[in-house]
């Protein structure tokens, strides 16, 4: 079933926007626009997400918990009210070191001009 997006005009607690699975990552798209997306993650400890490579700057921050983000084989420590920007065309990994939820914001205006 497809979680509609997040309701507009409206208060939210963003950490009671996603809950927790045993030995999963669950994700909720809060906005999905074509400049770009917000979406809520709650990750159990020692869940990684796929390393991957986005072609758009990302910028994570952390609602509770604790997560390791490495970028570019640097590794970050982030906890509860921290954040970071992955740059684009960036490779990072998330592993959250205990139960962790996060808002993931993707930017994809900006890169008309350039040429990959």
């Amino acid at each position: 079933m497809q979680v509609p997006e997040l309701e507009k005009s409206q208060a939210h607690i963003l950490a009671d926007l996603v809950e927790y699975v045993p030995h999963s990552a669950v994700f909720r798209t809060l906005i999905k626009k074509i400049t770009g997306n917000i979406i809520a993650i709650a990750i159990n400890a020692g869940e990684i997400l796929e390393e991957k490579i986005s072609p758009f700057d990302t910028f994570i921050e952390i609602l509770e918990g604790e997560t390791e983000i490495i970028i570019d084989n640097y590794s970050n420590i982030l906890e509860a009210g921290k954040a970071i920007m992955v740059p684009a065309h960036s490779t990072n990994l998330i592993r959250a070191t205990n139960p962790s939820k996060m808002i993931i914001t993707v930017i994809k205006s900006g890169y008309e001009g350039i040429v990959i």
